[in-house]
């Protein structure tokens, strides 16, 4: 008894507390010891009384908070005779002094979340709430309390709700009408949308329930700056419109209001209207439309005919496209009017006419409108097309010149795309296919016009004739070849040429017997044929020597464009190969870029290879092997061997082979990565040449021998590197140590800083996607016992730090816990005054994006922030050494500083910018050109991010920009103007005091010798000439 009593004094003592010394903190006492079971809600209300009787309506009021706030947090824990009584309770205090009506709408909402409210009690809160409170003459949050219960029992006691009947409505469009703060707003939106989904009775009130949402229509609303609440114009403007658009009941209110709003001034207005109406069409059918028909297509009409927003006219036409589908799905009786027939005269009757006056601005206005109500249904397009498509097709005709005929031709393929959504289509249904043959005749005219413009369109109308199933003839389909492959040889505008071979490419897939049959071959006897043999003079034989190179250019870039099917890969990869042996065994002295080419061509070919399994499998086994071959052909020491079959071991050759082997082995499956594995390993380590398909080889290939005689065979690593540094990372790589071993000597000891540079690539490459364990911890460990004495000292300086860089970037992107000490020796090289600038540029390797090792696209452990780890760990180390470094090495710290920063993610620099600042723009005093370059780069971003930030330093930004713009490096005046350029983004303010002197400056570059420069100096004077003008 003695500890009730004790527990009944606390309770008692929280409550006096929070009603009369202004505690608030109490409440959460009381709430905590109610559901811990030290009180019940009884005793609370027992321990309130004295308050919820007084006089006063301040101290009632205080006691009402006080149990509003403990069953908010307690609501659960009521029974539900104690949820009836306090009900009650609550409703009769609805009658109270207006101070205690936000509090007891806190209790109500409290109640309004029990499970245990009986039936019947929900309608009768709500009553008590129509009736007794005003709600417009809340508060903010109060008013916000009220929609939150009218939520809660929507979502909880929806039939009980129903049940009122109309009244319900009623109420909640006088809780709602006058409603302002948009907070409020979006829950009163959501109800009445709730109310009119869930079938809640509208009655008569129809057109109040629609006045009292749509007088927000269309929404104005701008945010406050730093708006806690985060709400956006935007959200309004949904919310608003998923109302309007959910009930054809609305209808004949709204769709006058639309098409007055679509005559306003207002863009905004335009465009809410627009695409309300658009989201309308989803549920509407004829009866809603058919008295607003004609005011709306006036609306849209003008607009599109007259307007000059693009945005506007795209919405027009995406409305016209949605009545038009509308109507389109609407279900005819017999007696009733066929509105979307008479819907579409119209149009036709006020744009038709148009299409026969190609130079005429409304030409197009009237296409997009067509087009748009022909895109709506395949009933709309019939009905266009059989109007329009002869006629333009007479057009065409009639009209000669080529600016005329695009146009025409234009307006054609845009009924011709339309078809593409409906695929395949009966004759007896398809004007376009009784239309046959002029439309594939006036396609063929323009591919033989001499206007490159008229050519393209006509390309493109190939690609979408072509689409479309069975539509082009056997014949037509040879004709189809035959203008492509005139194009893509034999057109002297590249960009007709390039159009030809992706469209070729893009048809392939469909026709691969046609193109394998007919576009192949040719190809491959135009790529065999060489120059005339009976030339008169030496200028002649050059100029046919040209065309003849120039012709087999070609010829091996549409090879590979049309290899888009496995069927005509095996075809053209043969071919391919073929010329590459011709070309090796060539005395012209074009060979090498021969070369290169055809390894483009291969490179190509592989990426498209890519998606397709066999495919992908058949390129591999046939092509890898056969360059294998051909390099260790050509790497072998022997006496009778040509000079031009050395230039397959040139860097420029085996630096484009590279990419071929790679993308031909990243998309390989792991059984068949390993397959070709097994093979290729071993070919480099014991020279095992068995799978090659030209293994009979004058000598052994042991690449990783010693002796100078062997320096050709050692540069083949490079393709090793591109092998097997592609390949999946489960894929296991036989005697994987010895590899790593051989690979690292070769790095360090080798001469050729090429043969060098691939073997460190290699190594990285391997050590990336090694599994982490005791074998990983040893090889690394004697690559840094090999590292260390030479890079302290010797003639091989230069290869360990090379080494020393991959192998860093390697362990940088897994997050390799060695990866700081590396870097660290990094670090401490920058001070060194013979490897210190390489050592500086190597920060910007270890930070970008690596062409052909080391990046996702080939399998490598890359994590996801690396960048923004690296820049936290090394950055402060970076400046740190910049202080205490020597004035003839402080550039080098610079300069990596520098890269670090310009492949940093720009929000991540942006934060950082106020401690960076100050160093980047010392480094613009830096007299190297790479730092210049970079730090330029890093800057022009900030500039347009960072404003405020960036005006702090305008005199020196200024100033160092304007000297940099007379570098005698073109990259650096160009970055340099770009920034003078961007400058005029920080507040006019700052910069007017400085306009006079900035446009004086840029005068010079004007005259500069290289046409980008005076380019870029154009556009940074131009507006350093409107800073400061009205409206800017």
């Amino acid at each position: 008894m003695a500890a009730a009593g004790a527990e009944a004094e606390a309770l008692a003592a929280s409550v006096r507390d929070f009603v009369s010394g202004q505690q608030d903190g109490r409440a959460a006492e009381v709430a905590a010891g109610v559901k811990d079971g030290r009180w019940t809600v009884l005793q609370l209300v027992e321990a309130l009384g004295f308050c919820l009787e007084n006089t006063d309506p301040r101290m009632r009021g205080r006691g009402i908070q006080l149990l509003s706030q403990v069953l908010l947090q307690c609501y659960s824990l009521l029974q539900e005779k104690e949820v009836l009584h306090l009900v009650l309770f609550y409703e009769s205090r609805l009658q109270d002094n207006h101070l205690v009506i936000p509090s007891v709408l806190q209790g109500l909402r409290a109640l309004s979340m029990c499970e245990v409210l009986s039936p019947g009690l929900a309608v009768s809160v709500l009553k008590a709430i129509f009736q007794e409170v005003h709600v417009q003459s809340l508060l903010q949050l109060d008013r916000h309390t009220v929609y939150s219960i009218i939520t809660n029992f929507m979502s909880t006691r929806e039939e009980e709700l129903k049940g009122l009947g109309a009244n319900f409505t009623f109420g909640f469009i006088q809780v709602m009408d006058g409603e302002k703060d948009p907070r409020n707003l979006l829950v009163a939106f959501q109800i009445v949308h709730d109310l009119i989904a869930k079938d809640y009775a509208l009655g008569p009130f129809v057109e109040e329930l629609f006045e009292v949402t749509s007088c927000y229509f269309p929404v104005d609303f701008t945010p406050p700056p730093n708006d806690p609440h985060g709400i956006q114009r935007e959200d309004l403007i949904l919310s608003l419109r998923a109302v309007l658009a959910s009930t054809t009941q609305f209808a004949e209110f709204l769709l006058p209001l639309l098409i007055e709003k679509l005559d306003s001034e207002l863009q905004s207005a335009k465009l809410d209207s627009l695409q309300t109406l658009t989201a309308c069409c989803a549920i509407y059918g004829q009866k809603e439309l058919q008295e607003f028909l004609p005011s709306l297509w006036s609306s849209l009409r003008r607009e599109v005919f007259q307007t000059a927003s693009e945005k506007i006219e795209m919405e027009c036409l995406a409305a016209l496209r949605a009545l038009s589908a509308c109507l389109s799905r609407s279900v005819l009786s017999s007696d009733s009017e066929d509105l979307l027939d008479s819907f579409l005269s119209s149009i036709l009757q006020d744009c038709r006419h148009h299409l026969c006056e190609p130079d005429m601005k409304l030409v197009w206005p009237s296409a997009k409108l067509l087009q748009a109500a022909a895109g709506a249904s395949l009933r709309t397009y019939h009905r266009i097309t059989h109007s329009v498509l002869p006629l333009l097709l007479e057009q065409y005709t009639k009209h000669t010149q080529s600016s005329q005929r695009r146009t025409i031709l234009e307006m054609l393929l845009g009924f011709l795309e339309l078809q593409q959504k409906w695929g395949h289509v009966e004759e007896d249904e398809s004007t376009l296919l009784s239309l046959q043959g002029p439309v594939c005749s006036v396609v063929f005219s323009a591919l033989l016009d001499s206007s490159v413009q008229l050519q393209l369109v006509g390309i493109k109308a190939l690609t979408v004739l072509g689409s479309l199933q069975g539509f082009l003839s056997s014949s037509d389909l040879e004709l189809v070849v035959d203008h492509l492959i005139r194009l893509a040889l034999h057109e002297e505008d590249s960009q007709s040429s390039e159009a030809a071979m992706e469209v070729a490419g893009s048809l392939a897939p469909t026709y691969p017997k046609v193109f394998s049959g007919h576009m192949v071959p040719r190809l491959e006897k135009e790529l065999q044929s060489g120059p005339p043999l009976r030339c008169v003079s030496s200028s002649e034989r050059e100029e046919s020597y040209h065309n003849c190179h120039s012709l087999q250019q070609r010829c091996l870039q549409a090879l590979a464009a049309v290899s888009t099917h496995t069927s005509i890969v095996k075809e053209t990869v043969p071919i391919l190969l073929q010329h590459l042996q011709k070309v090796l065994k060539g005395t012209e002295a074009k060979n090498t870029q021969d070369m290169i080419s055809v390894c483009q061509s291969l490179h190509r070919v592989a990426l498209q290879c890519q998606q397709d399994a066999e495919g992908c499998w058949y390129f591999h086994q046939t092509v890898v092997p056969c360059l294998l071959a051909m390099a260790v052909q050509a790497a072998m020491p022997e006496s009778t061997h040509t000079l031009p079959g050395k230039a397959l071991l040139e860097e420029e050759v085996l630096a484009a082979m590279i990419p071929v082997i790679s993308a031909a082995t990243t998309h390989l499956s792991p059984e068949l990565a390993a397959q070709s594995v097994s093979h290729v390993v071993p070919l480099f380590l014991k020279g095992d040449v068995s799978f090659l398909p030209q293994n009979s080889f004058p000598c052994s290939f042991q690449p990783f021998g010693d002796g100078e005689c062997l320096e050709a065979q050692r540069r083949l690593v490079a393709l090793l590197m591109a092998f097997v540094c592609s390949l999946p990372r489960d894929v296991a790589i036989p005697q994987q140590e010895w590899l790593l071993r051989e690979l690292l000597a070769l790095s360090c000891s080798c001469n050729c800083p090429f043969t060098a540079t691939t073997a460190a690539k290699c190594f990285a490459g391997l050590v990336n996607k090694h599994p982490a364990g005791q074998q990983l911890d040893e090889i690394l460990q004697l690559a840094v016992n090999r590292m260390e004495p030479s890079l302290a000292e010797g003639p091989r300086r230069t290869q360990a730090l090379t080494l020393l860089l991959w192998v860093t970037k390697a362990l940088v992107l897994r997050y390799h816990p060695l990866s700081s000490c590396l870097t660290d020796k990094l670090l401490g090289l920058l001070g060194d005054t013979e490897l210190g600038p390489a050592t500086a540029d190597g920060f910007s390797l270890l930070m970008a994006e690596s062409p052909d090792v080391l990046h996702k696209g080939c399998h490598a452990d890359v994590r996801i922030m690396f960048r923004q780890r690296f820049f936290t760990d090394n950055v402060p180390k970076l400046v740190q050494g910049f202080h205490g470094a020597g004035p003839d090495v402080k550039a080098n710290y610079l300069k990596g500083l520098s890269h670090v920063l310009n492949h940093l993610p720009k929000p991540v620099l942006v934060t950082e910018l106020p401690t960076l600042l100050s160093l980047l723009l010392e480094a613009l005093s830096c007299s190297d050109r790479v730092v210049q370059l970079s730090t330029l780069s890093c800057l022009h971003p900030l500039l347009l991010e960072a404003p405020q930030i960036m005006s702090l330093h305008v005199d020196t930004l200024v100033t160092k920009f304007l000297n940099l713009t007379s570098s005698p490096t073109m990259a650096v005046r160009i970055a340099a103007l770009r920034c003078a350029h961007a400058l005029t983004s920080l507040p006019t303010t700052v910069l007017l005091p400085y306009k006079g002197r900035v446009i004086r400056a840029l005068a010079k570059p004007l005259d500069d010798k290289k046409r980008l420069v005076r380019k870029e100096a154009v556009a940074a004077r131009g507006e350093w000439f409107l800073l400061g003008s009205p409206g800017r």
